[in-house]
């Protein structure tokens, strides 16, 4: 009978242990700050099995913590429910109460959300940043974005080259989106939707002065359709004033965004050049002992791989002019200035990011050197 409190106390220790889930991962998305703005990482596009996902909310929340992002939102079909028959809910809220329940003990933000779900060529639209989003659930696409716009949501085109709505591919740009965007009530485009990256989305992102956008569209589970795959989740990096809701809001409308998805980005060039210089961090830029040989050890502080092309009008020694810095990892390059010099302009090509479509940026580092 002695053992028993021992057992009593083991149980207990075990169970809370079993109640308290961990949410670390191996597979956090990390990116650096950039002048002047936090960069939140953030997945604005997903679903729950309140409309046709196959997840309860909470565990978009689970996994948001796990990839270590700052902001989702859960974008349910507003009109599209196929699951109502086991899972009625008149309110088209309750996903987002239910996903705010588990994350107000946590550092994650979470965006109130719905998703205008019409056919071609109105097309899937999400509003973020909404208020109720049963006054979105009205028979007339117009009436659904005047709401969105009444409740000053940010709202972005989803996956615009969806082959079943487009089917050749490519994004049409119709009358009803140009009204949309002329009255303020469409801001942001994805150019990037779980695996696929469109130019022609980018092309219009570009012409019309929209939000470039990149998200996860997640019906599943994160780890079956991206982690398993060797993939990361689409997300979209946003460059807001502070690490709150209002100032995320701020730099959606703003436009600073960039979509990335594993060692792809995609962005405006004043958002994108100063992500990828922040990216990359000098360790050392010293002469190989009586040489002109330059060795200069790049460090990549984030979750993608970088793979850049040499710009400079010096060669390399022993490395192709195009190379990877992997993620998290570190890359020595032995540049061969000549003669030896107490600067240098380190320019690189940025071949896994684009600017405009077929664009790469070009990045500079000045380098101060080592005798």
């Amino acid at each position: 009978m002695k053992s028993q409190p021992v057992f009593i106390a083991i149980f207990a220790a075990v169970s809370l242990f079993a109640q308290e889930h961990s949410h670390q991962s191996s597979r956090i998305l990390d990116f650096p700050d950039v002048p002047g703005y936090k960069t939140l990482k953030t997945d604005l596009h997903q679903h729950t099995v309140f409309s046709d996902g196959n997840v309860w909310p909470n565990i978009r929340v689970m996994e948001a913590l796990r990839d270590n992002l700052d902001v989702i939102s859960l974008t349910e079909h507003i009109e599209y429910q196929p699951h109502k028959e086991d899972i009625p809910h008149p309110d088209r809220n309750r996903s987002y109460e239910i996903a705010l329940t588990e994350a107000k003990d946590h550092d994650l933000i979470l965006v109130h959300g719905s998703e205008i779900t019409r056919q071609a060529p109105i097309g899937h639209n999400n509003a973020i940043f909404i208020e109720d989003a049963n006054k979105l659930l009205v028979e007339d696409a117009k009436e659904s974005f005047a709401e969105a716009k009444k409740q000053s949501a940010f709202v972005f085109w989803n996956h615009p080259a969806w082959y079943a709505q487009s089917p050749k591919g490519n994004p049409i740009l119709s009358d009803f989106q140009k009204k949309r965007i002329n009255d303020g009530e469409l801001h942001g485009i994805e150019v990037i939707n779980t695996g696929d990256y469109s130019e022609e989305s980018l092309a219009l992102a570009l012409e019309n002065n929209l939000t470039i956008m990149g998200t996860s569209d997640i019906h599943g589970l994160i780890d079956w359709d991206y982690v398993e795959k060797g993939h990361t989740r689409p997300i979209t990096l946003v460059f807001a004033k502070e690490r709150s809701a209002n100032s995320l809001k701020e730099a959606l409308f703003a436009g600073r965004t960039v979509a990335v998805f594993n060692s792809l980005l995609v962005g405006k060039k004043e958002n994108l050049v100063p992500l990828l210089r922040a990216s990359i961090t000098i360790e050392k830029a010293e002469y190989i002992d009586n040489t002109s040989i330059l060795a200069v050890t790049l460090k990549n502080v984030t979750s993608s791989d970088l793979i850049f092309e040499n710009q400079m009008p010096y060669t390399f020694y022993s490395s192709s002019p195009v190379f990877t810095v992997p993620a998290g990892r570190s890359k020595t390059l032995q540049v061969k200035t000549l003669d030896k010099k107490a600067e240098l302009e380190l320019k690189l090509k940025a071949l896994g990011a684009y600017v405009a479509p077929k664009e790469h940026p070009i990045v500079t580092w000045n380098l101060t050197l080592q005798e």
